[in-house]
């Protein structure tokens, strides 16, 4: 069980490759980044927590950094970065957190 996620340039019709990607839990005091990664040919980072830790109950942050995507893709992006902030409810759950990406807008959801 873990945390993953995709990213689709829905504008496009393609996956989003080389988007770099962070994921990070609240902690008193504030967010302790858990991995850093960069999304791969099919736009996915299908394991994003660490093995070595598993989701546990509380708030977590994926950050993605969509400007250097849109740079890459010599678009004038409105979001230079997408924050979706989620909350595990029960220890040991496998979270798939896609985003559906456009220039102008974003779309997220807990997939499967």
């Amino acid at each position: 069980m873990g945390i993953s996620t995709h990213i689709l340039d829905t504008a496009a019709g393609l996956p989003a490759a080389e988007v770099p990607v962070s994921l990070a839990r609240w902690e008193p005091g504030g967010w302790l980044v858990l991995a850093e990664a960069m999304t791969d040919g099919d736009g996915r980072c299908r394991q994003l927590l660490p093995e070595t830790l598993q989701a546990e109950k509380g708030l977590y942050r994926v950050r993605f950094e969509t400007a250097v995507y849109y740079e890459a893709q010599r678009l004038a992006g409105l979001y230079p970065y997408v924050e979706i902030v989620f909350e595990v409810r029960e220890a040991g759950q496998h979270f798939h957190i896609p985003l559906l990406l456009t220039a102008n807008g974003y779309i997220t959801y807990r997939g499967s």
